[in-house]
């Protein structure tokens, strides 16, 4: 035993230094530079990257080693507009009245880890039941599997506002009138409890409509709903407690008067015109335009009895002029970030949108940017993803084949890593 006790600590010591791991990249975008850099080594220590190293390098003998020579290496990808709890059929609209919070859990654990299988290692939810602060805090303490998450709690509506689960119904069909505490939200004293009350529930920053939806059973989804003045209360309120506001909105006006109130992204933006193109520059306010989400509601509203009619009618409205205005107000030099409304369409099929906005006039590199570095910049976490840099996080992936050639590669995720571990290595 005497004998053993000296190899017993030998072992010991080995083991508590730290492991490197060597990634080997055939091509890396790195999420900084404008053009792809070839054989190149990302080193990982822990959870950071400690180094990047032209050429293939190996360390030592007791390091780690990933052949990704094959492969195009990229930061792991952000998207800015999800909805982990749900995902959008033909039940839906029963499925809210029969589903209890464990229910939707269950669901949005899966959602979580089919999001993390697609690359996406970090992503904004942009609102449900709350359910999803839980798996915030679940895939934070590693008890599910998931991308890192920002969450805005509930999103803030105003009353039969896209939030407002009683539109379409009567009266009496609820216990009572939906208030500050279900989201939603009439004038500047409702709205500033509103957001204290997302605050106070964990939620990491606000989400409000300033026009109705597709997705709800109002007759009118474009129509202003929110003046300059309540929106400034919101904004004013959320940033006392360290939250930004991302604003859903298809009108014009809705749009413009989110910017003049201080709003830091645009979701989805379909009707937005020349003037609230030009406010969002001047404002350095993101867009971040969710083609895949009104291309999806449009071919769903074509199958009979897919949606209610006014649903189908909105929806037919709105998907064929989401990408022509996402198109406009790129080549208007409005800053672009990543997001798809996930929930909306299947989960883990998020990379199409990135097929949509190279079809509308975004080169690919810009597209791959929108989804790592300008992402990144939307959330304010620059300081530790979004980019292959000394220092960050080691969230990694990689696509078989090359999406500067064939953007569509990026539905090939082959390799994903997050924070240092490995969660798909194909």
């Amino acid at each position: 035993m005497k004998k053993l006790l000296p190899l017993l600590f030998m072992a010991a010591a080995q083991l508590a230094v730290a492991q490197k791991t060597y990634i080997h990249c055939g091509k890396l975008i790195d999420g900084v530079a404008n053009s792809p850099q070839s054989e190149m080594t990302i080193v990982v220590d822990g959870n950071k990257i400690s180094g990047i190293e032209k050429g293939y390098t190996s360390g030592t003998s007791t390091d780690h080693v990933i052949e990704l020579k094959n492969k195009t290496v990229m930061p792991g990808l952000i998207d800015c507009h999800v909805h982990l709890e749900s995902e959008f059929t033909k039940t839906s609209a029963m499925d809210r009245f029969r589903f209890t919070d464990a229910d939707i859990a269950y669901h949005a654990a899966i959602h979580a880890k089919t999001t993390l299988m697609a690359g996406f290692t970090t992503v904004r939810d942009l609102g449900g039941s709350g359910v999803n602060i839980s798996l915030r805090k679940a895939v934070a303490q590693g008890l599910v599997d998931g991308p890192r998450i920002y969450t805005a709690g509930r999103a803030i509506s105003a009353s039969g506002g896209h939030m407002d689960e009683s539109d379409g119904f009567r009266d009496d069909a609820f216990q009572h009138r939906p208030g500050p505490d279900e989201g939603i939200a009439d004038g500047k004293d409702e709205l500033i409890k509103a957001v204290r009350l997302q605050f106070k529930r964990g939620s990491n920053l606000i989400k409000i409509a300033s026009t109705g939806g597709v997705l709800d059973l109002s007759e009118d989804g474009s129509g202003a709903q929110f003046s300059i003045e309540e929106i400034k209360a919101v904004v004013e309120t959320a940033k006392d407690y360290g939250m930004k506001v991302a604003c859903h909105a298809h009108g014009a006006e809705g749009i413009k008067r989110a910017i003049l109130g201080g709003v830091t992204s645009i979701e989805h933006g379909t009707f937005m015109d020349a003037e609230g193109m030009e406010l969002a520059k001047k404002n350095g306010v993101y867009l971040v335009p969710t083609i895949i989400a009104g291309r999806s509601v449009m071919d769903s509203a074509k199958i009979k009895g897919y949606f209610p009619p006014v649903i189908a009618r909105k929806a037919l409205e709105v998907g064929p002029v989401i990408q022509n205005t996402f198109g406009k107000a790129y080549k208007a030099g409005v800053k672009i970030a990543f997001g798809t409304d996930a929930g909306v369409y299947p989960h883990g099929k998020n990379w199409m949108e990135f097929g949509y906005m190279v079809e509308a006039g975004m080169p690919p590199m810009a597209a791959i940017k929108a989804a790592t570095t300008s992402a990144a910049d939307l959330l304010g976490i620059t300081a530790i993803t979004g980019s292959i840099t000394t220092g960050k996080f080691a969230d990694i992936v990689a696509v078989d084949g090359d999406p500067l050639q064939d953007i569509k590669t990026m539905g090939n995720m082959a390799f994903v890593m997050k924070e240092g571990k490995i969660y798909k290595n194909q």
